[in-house]
This record gives structure tokens, C-alpha cells and sequence, in this order.
């Protein structure tokens, strides 16, 4: 753990090709981590469990890339425990966003945001940041869509940080610092955009 001391986009960019990300502490101060080991979600090895893919197939959500951005990074602030999505980091990955690095994937159920992701795109890499859902499932419908995007545009890495017990369940895995760093290195020299495109599962 180090001190942060800017969160411009050219020292976050930075920050993210040599792995390392911002969080803030239950103060909200703000300091860069680095996992080891480090949790992916390999994009051609993603897994769909079952009930989940009946309710992809169901259609129950309308799933969208970047056209709510502030909204999600928001929900997933608002948690009723402590979050280290401070002020700052809302408004440096708002910037990111803007400048085309950041990106959120909605889930929608009507006109009501019913959850959704963000995160930071940088070459062939993909780093997840956080998730949120006010509707069952709606989350987890976001993912599923950003792992599909992330496939169809030839991604090369998607960066969970930490596996937890769901993202293990769409086949979550942790390689070492060591195993992190050479799949990093090769994946920020490709060039690739994410694009969003219609899905048949």
C-alpha cells in the first residue's frame, strides 16, 4: 500500500499499467494497492451458470455501454457499509470516462437503472472496479454482457482484482504477481475498442 497523492488521468492510467489501483479507507484517504495473488476472469474461459443464462435468454434486462456512467459509479458508492469510492475517485474516474478510458455497462429494467459495472480499458486489458444491483440479478446480467463484449472485441485480459465466491462461480481465477504482471505487459500493447453489440445466448 502507498499513499496516493494524484488521481489525474495520466498517473491513473499509469498506475493500472503496472497494476496497481486507488481506494480509499473507511477516512477517505486515498492510497494505491496491488493484489498478489491477483483475481482474473479470462474472457474466453467465462462461464455462465445456468439460472443465470435462462434469465439472459429471457431477455428481463436491457443491457447498455456507457450512457449512464455517473449513475453507476454512484450505485456502486452507495453501500450500507463502509465503500472506497470516495468524492475523488467519483469524479477522477468520471474524468477517465470522458476521456474515453472508463466505462459502465447498465442494466435496465424500463426506464429504472437496475444495476450495472465500471471500469478502465486500456489497450487489450479490461480492470473491473465495482458492481451493483437494486434489482436481483441485474448485476450479474451487466457482467455477463461485459465478458461478451470484452470477447467479441478481441480482449485480451479482464482484471477482477480479488476473486470472491460469485465471480468464481463464472470462472474467476487468481495467478501470481509474477503470472499477472506478463499477461498485463502483453495486453496493454494490443489495441482494441470495446464495442457494445447485440448478443444471442
Amino acid at each position: 500500500m502507498h499513499k496516493i497523492i494524484s488521481l489525474s488521468p495520466d498517473t491513473l492510467i499509469s498506475a493500472y499499467c503496472q497494476g496497481i489501483f486507488p481506494m480509499a479507507d473507511e477516512q477517505g484517504r486515498l492510497n494505491w494497492y496491488e493484489a498478489d495473488p491477483r483475481g482474473i476472469l479470462p474472457p474466453d474461459r467465462f462461464h455462465i451458470p445456468h439460472d443465470l443464462k435462462r434469465i439472459l435468454r429471457q431477455g428481463r434486462f436491457r443491457v447498455t455501454l456507457d450512457t449512464a456512467f455517473e449513475q453507476v459509479i454512484r450505485g456502486c458508492a452507495e453501500r450500507p457499509d463502509s465503500t472506497w469510492i470516495s468524492q475523488e475517485i467519483i469524479e477522477a474516474y468520471s474524468q477517465l470516462h470522458y476521456l474515453g478510458y472508463a466505462h459502465s455497462v447498465e442494466s435496465w429494467a424500463g426506464e429504472e437503472l437496475a444495476g450495472g459495472l465500471y471500469g478502465v480499458a486500456i489497450g487489450g486489458a479490461f480492470f473491473g472496479e465495482s458492481m451493483f444491483y437494486r434489482r436481483r440479478d441485474a448485476s450479474k446480467v451487466a457482467l455477463c454482457y461485459l465478458a461478451r463484449w470484452l470477447r467479441d472485441s478481441d480482449f485480451a485480459l479482464l482484471d477482477i482484482q480479488m476473486v470472491t465466491d460469485l465471480l468464481q462461480r463464472f470462472g474467476a481465477v487468481y495467478i501470481s504477481k509474477s503470472g499477472y504482471r506478463q499477461h498485463l505487459k502483453r495486453a496493454i500493447q494490443l489495441r482494441r475498442t470495446l464495442r457494445a453489440g447485440p448478443v444471442e445466448w
